[in-house]
C-alpha cells in the first residue's frame, strides 16, 4: 500500500461489497418450486479491498472478468455503496457528501457513454459546464486544449447516437475533464478503440498525468495501456488484491521470463550447439537466428556469456518479458 507525505488522496480500508443473488432451480420442477421457495446466496464481487493512492499516482487496477474492478470503480465513484469498509477520495465520503464529491473526479466507463444520446456533442459539453459551474474562460480554454488533442472538432456538432466507438470515447474523455478534477476513474476507456485513437489517448492521459499532476485508477485488459501510463500496478482476482507494487516488482515476483535473442555470423542447428539449458528454453527463427526463454531462475548475464563464448555473434538483444505474459503467469499460479 503506497502514500504520498500528505496522505492519499484515494484510501479504501476493508472494501467489500456482497450481492444477494436469486438461485434458480433447473427444469419445470425447480420453476414450480422457485414459486413457493425461492433461494438466495451470497455473491462477494470485492472482499476486504485496502488501498491507498498518492495524489498524481497513474494505477494500473487490473486483472480477469469477474475480479471485481468495475465494481470497485463503482464504489469508490459513489454509484455503488460498500457492503462494508470506509471510503475517502480527496477528503470526501463519496456516498454521503455526494453533491460536493462528483465536483472532484472525473470517470469514464468504456461500456456506458455519460453525454446525452439525442444532443450534439457541444451541446453535452456545454450542458455539463453549466453543471459543474465552469467559467466560460476556463471552458474555452480546456476544449481548445482537448480538441488540439483529441480532434473533437470534426464531430461537435454530430449527435452522441451517431459518433463511431472512438470518437465516443474522446467525448467522454474531454467531458470527464472539463471541470478539471484532480482524480480520473477510467473504466476499460479504450475498448473496442482502434489503434490509432488508442495511442493518442494513451498519450493524452500520460501529458495529463505528468503536466497537470492528475491521479488516475484505470481498469483495462490491455496491457499497453498500463505499460504506457502506469508504474504502480494492483492485481486483484476473486475480489482480493494479489499484488500491490510497480511493474518490475510484479515481474520478479511472478517469474517472468526475459527473451535473449541471438543473430549469428553464420548458420547452425541448435539441436548440436552445447548450450545451457538449465532454466532456458531455447528456439530457433532461422539458421542464424536464434532465441531463450530464460527462467527467473536463470542467471540472464551467465547465459550470455556462454553464449558468447561458444557461439559466432554478430547481434544480441535482452528484453524483459511483455507484461501481458507476466500477468498470464500470475493468474496460472492462482489457478494452481
Amino acid at each position: 500500500m503506497t502514500a504520498t507525505a500528505s496522505g492519499p488522496v484515494i484510501s479504501a480500508v476493508g472494501l467489500t461489497k456482497t450481492f444477494r443473488i436469486f438461485d434458480r432451480r433447473p427444469g419445470l420442477g425447480g420453476a414450480i418450486q422457485d414459486i413457493f421457495a425461492r433461494r438466495h446466496r451470497l455473491l462477494t464481487a470485492v472482499s476486504e479491498v485496502t488501498l491507498a493512492i498518492g495524489r498524481g499516482e497513474a494505477i494500473g487496477y487490473i486483472g480477469p472478468n469477474g475480479a471485481g474492478k468495475s465494481t470497485t470503480i463503482k464504489m469508490l465513484t459513489g454509484i455503488m455503496t460498500p457492503s462494508a469498509g470506509t471510503i475517502r477520495v480527496n477528503g470526501f465520503d463519496p456516498q454521503r457528501e455526494r453533491a460536493r464529491y462528483v465536483h472532484t473526479v472525473g470517470a469514464v466507463f468504456g461500456q456506458r457513454s455519460q453525454l446525452w444520446w439525442d444532443l450534439a456533442v457541444g451541446e453535452s459539453f456545454d450542458l455539463l459546464r453549466h453543471l459543474y459551474d465552469v467559467p466560460k474562460a476556463d471552458f474555452a480554454a480546456r476544449l481548445k486544449r482537448f480538441d488540439q488533442v483529441l480532434e473533437l472538432g470534426e464531430f461537435l456538432r454530430t449527435p452522441v447516437r451517431k459518433l463511431s466507438l472512438g470518437q465516443r470515447m474522446k467525448a467522454d474523455l474531454a467531458a470527464s475533464l472539463l471541470h478539471n478534477p484532480p482524480v480520473l476513474f477510467l473504466d476499460e476507456p479504450t475498448v473496442g478503440v482502434d489503434v490509432v485513437t488508442k495511442t493518442r489517448l494513451r498519450g493524452f492521459l500520460t501529458e495529463l498525468n505528468r503536466e497537470q499532476g492528475t491521479t488516475i485508477l484505470l481498469t483495462t485488459h490491455d496491457m499497453q495501456d498500463i505499460e504506457a501510463l502506469c508504474r504502480r500496478v494492483v492485481v486483484i482476482d476473486h475480489g482480493r488484491i494479489m499484488h500491490d507494487g510497480d511493474l518490475d516488482a510484479l515481474k520478479a515476483r511472478y517469474g517472468a521470463r526475459r527473451l535473449l535473442q541471438l543473430t549469428l555470423h553464420a548458420p547452425v542447428v541448435l539441436a548440436e550447439l552445447d548450450l545451457p539449458r538449465d532454466g532456458v528454453e531455447w528456439t530457433q527463427k532461422s539458421p542464424v537466428e536464434l532465441a531463450a526463454r530464460i527462467g527467473a531462475g536463470a542467471d540472464s548475464a551467465a547465459v550470455l556469456q556462454q553464449c558468447l563464448g561458444r557461439l559466432r555473434v554478430a547481434d544480441v538483444s535482452i528484453e524483459d518479458a511483455p507484461i501481458e505474459e507476466v500477468v498470464a503467469a500470475l493468474y496460472g499460479g492462482r489457478a494452481g
